[in-house]
């Protein structure tokens, strides 16, 4: 018999405590012991930017594809056809060592319905030589983004950062040398967790800078499917007008409010930033063309 690895151990424990994230999370508010813990195991120095899936912008005019781009070829800043998942597939196409986990671990712990368990996290970095093969396959940029693009059409939001949690788990540290890029949905996602941290680890988890979610109130007709979409608890509903209302401090720019909203009552905008400024950034946490 097949001894397991430290991995295996880590991803039966994962599936087992999987739904004990948010009494876990919650620990870090009710006890100062459990709060220390909690962030020096799993969240320590990390920085996490949110992408949000911007494939249903522009409903109406039916331009539901997503935008592809070359392999090796500078994004031009000046176009207004600019996706935020652009940054994604740069750094992809940056990376010298790429891999894609086999399965979606919160998708397949959390037994989801609605979402596709395939479309497993992206991971760049020198440590992914070191990730067991029957968790990954290391890929090319094209067979990357062709994941990315399959994620979109999937309708994910994108997360992207230095996440200390997948260096434990799998045994690859130090954590300096895993990017990680999660692929989330509205039901399983990990990070619906963050509003039960206590702030100063939730805000590690970022709204990409120039990304701005707005509401339309003559629109909406008060569904409220876009709270339930929420991970964060953004959003609410206001009674006396009977719209929703979002929480700018708590809001992370997902997107998966405009995705799932049938009305266009919400709408995301986002600034045409440095594709180049924001790769700078991320490799400050990953050198992940190493």
């Amino acid at each position: 018999m097949k001894r397991p690895t430290f991995a295996d151990l880590s991803i039966f424990f994962v599936k087992y405590a999987f739904n004990t994230r948010f009494f876990l999370a919650g620990l870090t508010r009710k006890s100062k012991i459990g709060h220390k813990v909690i962030d020096k195991l799993l969240f320590e120095d990390d920085e996490i930017i949110v992408i949000p899936n911007t494939i249903n912008l522009n409903k109406n005019e039916n331009k539901k594809t997503v935008k592809k781009i070359p392999i090796e070829k500078k994004i031009d800043e000046s176009k207004s056809s600019f996706l935020p998942t652009e940054i994604l597939k740069k750094a992809v196409s940056e990376s010298k060592n790429v891999a894609i986990m086999h399965n979606c671990i919160c998708r397949t712990s959390n037994n989801c319905k609605d979402y596709p368990h395939d479309i497993g996290c992206i991971f760049m970095g020198p440590a992914v030589k070191r990730i067991p093969k029957h968790l990954c396959k290391e890929v090319s940029a094209e067979e990357a983004i062709e994941h990315i693009n399959k994620a979109d059409a999937a309708g994910l939001s994108h997360l992207i950062g230095r996440n200390k949690i997948d260096s434990v788990w799998m045994n690859v540290g130090p954590k300096e040398e895993l990017l990680t890029v999660c692929h989330c949905c509205p039901c399983c996602c990990l990070w619906k967790v963050v509003p039960n941290l206590e702030d100063d680890i939730g805000d590690k988890i970022e709204k990409l800078e120039g990304v701005n979610v707005e509401t339309h109130s003559e629109k909406c007709n008060g569904c409220k499917l876009c709270i339930d979409s929420c991970f964060v608890k953004a959003i609410s509903f206001n009674e006396e007008t009977n719209t929703i209302e979002i929480d700018q401090n708590k809001c992370r720019g997902c997107g998966k409010c405009v995705n799932i909203c049938k009305k266009d009552a919400i709408s995301i905008n986002y600034t045409q930033q440095s594709v180049d400024a924001i790769l700078d950034r991320i490799k400050n946490l990953v050198d992940y063309t190493k």
